[in-house]
């Protein structure tokens, strides 16, 4: 994108549609903790009057930020192929879960035997991020085996091939409600954790365990994007062009 370049936008803009189309936004909407991932649904109207800011001003911001250069990283999955998009989020986000979840699971539980007695807090964060990584690791398993390669196979396919549901649209929703269970529980982690500023008495593990669930929210907004935004609307198109054949 040339930097002098703005994109438009409009209060009836899904916030999902907003960081496909710049996602340079996205900071923004972190910041004003707009969820544009399971919440990517909604439009920028309806983000603005749940977090009571005005439309004008944050359309002001988000055509700001189209004028910055793009992330070319971030950019290039608006045109990618759906099979890019499943290799792309196994080797990078689904890579990065398998290696931090452990990692976090540790620290965590640490946080918690050192700090539970005078924080509470520490022990409700070890128990919600307990079923977050339960949720996630048999949810990226699903996708390897059984979402992901079905919809590569579509890809390929000029009629329907033979896939093991009725249609995409039954495992999309699956993986939909857990996303949305995922989202949830990184809501009330930042909750918890006074969005992830650790308390005056913290040891530095705490400070450890907070910069790893900060680092595990904003990808796991990213993941969660490029999956309800991207690559599933992919998906069923592809599926529908099959069926059209």
């Amino acid at each position: 994108m040339n930097p002098s370049t703005t994109l438009p936008f409009d209060a009836s803009m899904t916030v999902g549609a907003c960081v496909a189309n710049a996602p340079q936004t996205a900071r923004i909407l972190e910041e004003l903790q707009i969820d544009f991932c399971c919440g990517g649904h909604r439009t920028l109207a309806e983000a603005c009057a749940e977090k009571g800011i005005k439309e004008d001003a944050l359309i002001t911001r988000l055509v700001e930020a189209t004028k910055e250069i793009a992330d070319d990283s971030q950019t290039g999955w608006r045109r990618a192929s759906a099979t890019e998009l499943c290799d792309h989020i196994e080797q990078t986000h689904h890579a990065f879960l398998r290696r931090e979840l452990p990692r976090l699971s540790d620290l965590v539980d640490k946080v918690a035997q050192a700090h539970g007695d005078r924080h509470p807090e520490a022990v409700e964060v070890r128990t919600v991020f307990g079923e977050l990584r339960a949720e996630l690791e048999p949810h990226m398993l699903k996708e390897e085996g059984i979402l992901f390669p079905a919809i590569r196979q579509l890809e390929q396919s000029e009629t329907l091939p033979s896939l093991p549901f009725e249609t995409v649209d039954n495992p999309i929703r699956m993986m939909e409600h857990e996303h949305d269970a995922a989202g949830d529980a990184l809501k009330r982690i930042r909750q918890l954790t006074h969005d992830f500023q650790a308390p005056s008495d913290a040891c530095p593990t705490w400070h450890v365990m907070l910069d790893g669930l900060r680092h595990l929210e904003t990808d796991l907004h990213q993941h969660i994007h490029k999956e309800n935004n991207l690559l599933f609307p992919n998906a069923q198109r592809l599926e529908a062009a099959c069926q059209s054949n």
